[in-house]
């Protein structure tokens, strides 16, 4: 016992043990004012209201309380302990001299939690809003003093919403100035819920932040559907700049939420999609307690599977990479989380065959998931040979490793660009796919792919070239008006690839449902206005499409699609036939081969555009 927390004991024993009295006291008072109160009867009741009084309050948790963020809970608590120790003392009083002072005992139990509940809530009141007796005083005192303070508007006056307004009121760190509620119950309009009004619905945000001169929205609905969501923050984006929001409300259930945790909206708010869940108990059952290798670790898919593995408990995680400070970074981030798993940092290039062969044999994973590629397309158009070399050659030296060593399940990480490619990176990672799905056809290890879209936030997506275009003033450059591209978050994105590897049976391709494709000019546009700007002060230009760009992505071709889902949200793609010697051709023919015939032949490849024809295949290459 801390001596904070024994002050603090003994401060509310002290002061409980006054209102007892004193309750008793008085109400021996009122029903007798001319008769001396201090008989024995009132000395053994005063004595044992007491001792009952601290027993349940003990056994009840009530000095254990917090009451600074006391709620109908405690009060019910509150009622309790004084219901059991009035009674308590009832008994003892018939016991001891066979008579019980009823109506004295009545105006105590009453007295008892009158100044009780009184005590505690004036201190919580105090801890609120100070001495000032009125809030709404202490309000326009400070916006007197502090013209600039944030005229906050909560939307949503739900359990998450009085949550943060009392956090918001408590916190020293939050300049805010709380106006009120939008909540489109009605039932609650012109009410007031955490000492704040309900102003209207959703749908009056502009005409309540113009009345009230709102310049601070923050979202609290956390469990409405991600459309309606969208809708709202799109609306109030319109009238005020600074919009944040409340975290999920998984976050709310858990107990992690804070006024700290208020964050800016982000751009995945916008996209007007629910986030896919995960079949945990199967991921963990698979990983836990097992080795598990991760290539391209230091990678932006790559370090997030890293971090949602651990969360399974793995015995042993494998980050491997062919850069040293991206391992060392997420092999630092991972250690400080001060878990179980044995963390396992491998330099190594997986275009070296002998390299790879040994790692994986040395550790012998239960589970490999091949994160390590070039991905950048106008990169890839200008270095064929590379991403031939990386995509295909580095995935084949992997995969290959993973079948010798008997490793039960190998994950490719791929692209919705390896659909009907027009460039060499989607065109090698189509490639790279038909060597996982040939080695799936001959070997115990099931070996199965999953096509992204374009990740948000990874490196060289383009959300970080658009916030460094506006944080330099301009312009956001957009390719064409028209492109379009299927979007998905880092987490998301690795979430998939774990439970593709739980799904695997071998050989399948899979793919997330992620909704419909969105223009990136309107995110170009939507990022402008998060930032706080307008498309005059941002303006937005159309470079033209970059060599090897389609102006739309496909997540399975027509050959492929299988519309019925294998889990919510995630589909499995048909095999489509092909010929592996062809594949073969390209590794072993690759190095004296032009660019422009090297590129040719394996976007041909890739479309099944090529003849296997001997003499056709040596005027190719």
């Amino acid at each position: 016992m801390t001596a904070a927390y024994r002050k603090r004991l003994l401060l509310l024993m002290g002061i409980d043990s006054f209102i007892v009295s004193f309750s008793i006291y008085m109400s021996h008072f009122f029903l007798n004012p001319y008769v001396a109160v201090f008989d024995e009867i009132i000395l053994v009741l005063s004595i044992a209201l007491l001792l009952t009084h601290h027993l349940f309050s003990s056994l009840l948790g009530m000095y254990k309380k917090k009451w600074r963020y006391a709620s109908t809970e405690e009060l019910i608590g509150i009622i309790a302990v004084v219901s059991l120790s009035i009674l308590s003392s009832a008994l003892i009083q018939v016991a001891a001299f066979g008579e019980m002072y009823e109506r004295a005992l009545v105006i105590t139990w009453m007295l008892h939690i009158l100044l009780l509940g009184g005590v505690r809530f004036v201190w919580q009141y105090y801890k609120t809003y100070g001495l000032t007796i009125n809030p709404k005083l202490k309000k326009a005192k400070i916006v007197k003093r502090d013209p600039n303070r944030q005229r906050t508007l909560i939307v949503g006056a739900g359990s998450a919403g009085r949550m943060l307004a009392r956090q918001m009121k408590n916190s020293h760190e939050m300049d805010a100035d709380l106006i009120g509620f939008v909540d489109d119950d009605v039932t609650m309009h012109h009410l007031v819920v955490a000492n704040l009004p309900v102003l209207g619905s959703t749908n009056q945000i502009k005409e309540i932040a113009e009345k009230h001169h709102v310049n601070h929205i923050v979202m609290a609905m956390p469990s409405v559907e991600h459309e309606r969501v969208k809708d709202i923050i799109r609306n109030a984006k319109q009238v005020v700049k600074n919009v944040q929001t409340l975290p999920m409300i998984e976050d709310i259930a858990l107990g992690n939420i804070s006024v700290n945790q208020i964050r800016d909206v982000q751009i995945e708010d916008l996209l007007g999609r629910e986030p896919v869940d995960l079949d945990i108990d199967t991921i963990e059952s698979e990983v836990k307690g097992r080795t598990v290798m991760v290539t391209g670790a230091g990678g932006s898919i790559g370090s997030e599977i890293c971090r949602q593995l651990v969360k399974f408990e793995p015995t042993k995680l494998i980050l491997l990479g062919h850069g040293e400070n991206s391992i060392y970074t997420i092999h630092m981030e991972l250690k400080q989380l001060g878990l179980d798993t044995e963390l396992v940092t491998v330099i190594a290039d997986v275009q070296d065959r002998d390299r790879i062969f040994q790692v994986v044999e040395d550790y012998h994973p239960s589970y490999i998931y091949h994160a390590a590629a070039h991905k950048h397309v106008p990169l890839m158009e200008a270095n064929p040979k590379e991403a031939v070399k990386n995509n295909v050659i580095g995935t084949k030296n992997v995969a290959e490793a993973a079948h010798h060593a008997g490793v039960k399940a190998f994950v490719l990480v791929s692209t919705d660009k390896a659909v009907n490619p027009p460039n060499v990176m989607g065109a090698t990672k189509r490639i790279a796919e038909m060597v996982v799905q040939n080695l799936g056809r001959q070997s115990h290890t099931k070996f199965v792919a999953v096509r992204f879209g374009n990740v948000l936030g990874s490196r060289g997506s383009v959300i970080p070239l658009f916030k460094k275009q506006i944080a330099a003033g301009g312009p956001v450059t957009v390719t064409h008006p028209d492109m379009t591209r299927y979007f998905m978050t880092i987490p998301e994105a690795s979430r998939l690839v774990l439970q593709a590897g739980a799904l695997a049976r071998g050989g399948e391709v899979f793919v997330l449902d992620m909704g419909e494709p969105v223009k990136i000019v309107d995110l170009a546009k939507n990022l402008i206005h998060l930032s706080g700007f307008t498309e005059e002060q941002i303006p937005i230009q159309f470079s033209g499409i970059r060599p090897g760009e389609k102006m739309y992505e496909e997540l399975l071709s027509d050959k492929e699609v299988n519309k019925k889902p294998v889990f919510p949200k995630i589909f499995i793609g048909k095999t489509v036939e092909f010929d592996y010697h062809l594949v073969k051709y390209l590794v072993e023919h690759h190095a004296e081969s032009s660019v422009e015939d090297l590129r040719k032949y394996a976007i041909d490849l890739a479309n099944n555009r090529v003849s296997s024809n001997k003499k056709v295949l040596e005027q190719v290459l």
